[in-house]
């Protein structure tokens, strides 16, 4: 035990370990996800969190160690965000055709994200940083960080935030656009993009491919606006 305890202690201490642990636990909770069907609940993302949290947790690495080491796969954040793109290019046609429908829709979404989670926060007598943390939680997170600095809040607040809608988001579209009886992948996937950002366009593709790449460009759209209207409603409540 003592020298078991030694080879982790000295593993731990190498960049590499904690990226393999993260990638690993991905590995896991996208085996369990297929397993299910590609059940809702079964997010791949929510379990890899709680497998490394579990890690984490139980050989005591604080979270600064574990991503001094994982670093890698945030950096990849800026380059992913920016290959969403390519969704917006490829169905240019679509989109030109649905613009009056997609500008309301997106209005509509990102009003109504950033004004509502600030409504019940300060209803619930949230004031200062956390609130101002909470304004961008439906932008994609390397967007939502950047603009929970610019407005005084603490960006790692904003990131959990951002990860906890997303998850949700995931989670609950599929069921929830099939009671409404939405049946147009378009509308179905910019939706998802709009309200739960990377992880919902994540489960949009899986879903359906037109689905996914609407959902690209909800993303993509509502991260640009958030960033406009973020700003003007935080301002109506301090």
């Amino acid at each position: 035990m003592i020298e078991a305890a030694q080879i982790w202690s000295y593993l731990t201490q190498g960049p590499l370990v904690w990226l393999a642990v993260t990638l690993t636990a991905y590995l896991i909770a996208d085996w369990c996800f297929r397993a299910t069907g590609r059940a809702p609940w079964s997010n791949p993302v929510m379990v890899s969190i709680l497998i490394v949290g579990s890690v984490l947790l139980a050989t005591g690495t604080p979270y600064r160690t574990y991503f001094e080491g994982a670093q890698f796969v945030h950096f990849l954040l800026g380059p992913a965000t920016v290959c969403l793109a390519l969704p917006l290019y490829t169905n240019l046609g679509h989109v030109r055709r649905a613009a009056l429908p997609m500008i309301a829709g997106l209005l509509a979404g990102s009003v109504t994200a950033v004004a509502s989670a600030l409504a019940v926060a300060y209803a619930l007598g949230v004031r200062g940083n956390v609130l101002a943390s909470l304004a961008p939680k439906s932008a994609t997170a390397p967007v939502a960080i950047g603009i929970s600095e610019r407005l005084g809040g603490e960006p790692t607040l904003t990131a959990a935030l951002v990860l906890l809608t997303g998850i949700i988001g995931a989670i609950c579209v599929t069921p929830m656009l099939n009671a409404l009886g939405l049946r147009d992948w378009r509308a179905r996937g910019f939706a998802t993009g709009v309200a739960a950002h990377g992880v919902g366009t994540a489960r949009a593709l899986q879903v359906n491919e037109t689905a996914g790449a609407f959902a690209g460009i909800g993303m993509a759209l509502n991260a640009v606006l958030t960033g406009i209207i973020a700003p003007l409603v935080l301002h109506l409540f301090q």
